[in-house]
């Protein structure tokens, strides 16, 4: 398990992480959603000990994991911005952290790389981004991680390339019972094989749920009156409203059976309740009717 409890870090004057609360459970898989400067990344780096935060506590297993060499140890990790020593090929990085992970599987490096398509014995350096990224996860798969930390994991992958990253990734949770968390923009990827969804807004846990229950609260109503619109609606958390021509567009957070019932009550000629996408909930739930938050989806 993953806790992050109360944390707060900061830059200078700059608050990045304020009080975020994170839980990701043992053998899950766990998306980390926010716009960019939301914190993201700043709690990866606090969570696999490369940072420390200002106050509260990281947990990984139930230990601290600032400066503790044994959890380190049992950490994978793929960083957003890829580096590699110069002149290292994957075989010579897979030989210098053979001495520093000690359930690290050559094997399994070299069957990851052959799965990837990688020439072990080619300077990574002279890799595209999206090989460096390849490379990056067959040697975090290959340390045999009890935690798999993911930052942009498969930004600048081919479909094939994503297709065998994920297939790896949980193929880890379901044989191995490896925790994951994962950071993307790509949040229809991320609907297809995350468990729990956090949500984080300029450094604070907003929705931490299961990605079911996240979607089975938020629904996409389009109600049209027989006669004049009723525009009362007491009781029921709005996100958003549109009119469409003679149809209403709403987007409600609650149970389906209290929105059915206050909408039922008012007798409306059209009322249909439509699923939201991971992308609709992450709008309104963050962004709202901001268009600077639209562009990012």
């Amino acid at each position: 398990m993953i806790a992050v409890k109360n944390v707060t870090k900061k830059y200078g004057t700059f608050k990045a992480l304020d009080g975020l609360e994170l839980n990701v459970e043992q053998g899950s898989v766990y998306g980390l959603v926010g716009t960019n400067g939301a914190g993201k990344t700043t709690v990866i780096k606090n969570i696999i000990g490369s940072q420390r935060p200002d106050a509260g506590e990281i947990l990984l297993g139930g230990k601290v994991v600032y400066e503790n060499p044994e959890v380190k140890s049992k950490i994978g990790y793929v960083p957003d911005e890829m580096y590699f020593l110069p002149g290292y090929s994957l075989k010579d990085t897979g030989e210098m952290m053979r001495d520093m992970y000690p359930d690290w599987n050559e094997e399994r490096m070299r069957d990851l790389a052959d799965a990837f398509g990688i020439d072990i014995n080619k300077k990574l350096m002279r890799f595209s981004k999206g090989m460096q990224k390849q490379a990056a996860m067959t040697l975090a798969l290959s340390v045999m991680p009890q935690w798999l930390i993911l930052d942009e994991p498969i930004d600048g992958l081919d479909p094939v390339a994503r297709r065998v990253a994920w297939k790896c990734i949980i193929d880890d949770v379901a044989l191995r019972n490896t925790t994951v968390l994962i950071s993307s923009h790509n949040l229809r990827e991320m609907e297809g094989y995350c468990d729990y969804i956090g949500i984080i807004s300029e450094g604070k846990m907003i929705i931490e749920r299961e990605l079911e229950d996240l979607k089975s609260d938020v629904h996409k109503v389009q109600i049209a009156y027989k006669n004049d619109r009723d525009e009362s609606l007491e009781g029921l958390n709005i996100l958003h409203k549109e009119i469409r021509g003679s149809v209403e567009l709403l987007i409600i957070r609650d149970s389906r059976e209290k929105i059915e019932s206050v909408i039922g009550r008012k007798e409306p000629a059209v009322f249909d309740m439509l699923p939201l996408t991971l992308e609709e909930i992450f709008i309104y739930e963050i962004g709202g009717e901001n268009d600077e938050i639209r562009g990012i989806i």
